[in-house]
């Protein structure tokens, strides 16, 4: 009986380290590939409006700024949450311009 029991233990314990899954990761290797102009502590953001558009390189700080966060807004409301890849705000690329050089005056 006491050999059955152990006999059990000896395979769970190795099917645990057989049948064991790769830990769960989120993120596959395609949303892991940034550009090289995206440094640490930066995003990148697309000011699209009508036909208009132009790609931006963002730091992080400006998730502080009320008038950013308003765009993120706007962002919300016309695209959701689900934007893979640069951030799609819709506005004119002036308009976003003017609030990045808001922080360096």
């Amino acid at each position: 009986m006491l050999r059955s029991f152990v006999g059990k233990i000896e395979k769970g314990v190795s099917l645990l380290f057989v049948h064991r899954r790769p830990p769960l990761n989120h993120f596959n290797e395609a949303t892991r590939v940034v550009p090289d102009d995206v440094r640490e502590g930066y995003f990148a953001v697309l000011a699209i409006k009508g036909e208009e558009s132009k790609r931006f390189i963002v730091g992080l700080h400006y998730l502080n700024d009320p008038a950013f966060l308003g765009l993120l807004d706007q962002a919300e409301e016309e695209f959701g949450f689900g934007q893979k890849g640069a951030l799609a705000i819709p506005c004119q690329p002036q308009e976003l311009q003017k609030i990045l050089d808001g922080w360096k005056a």
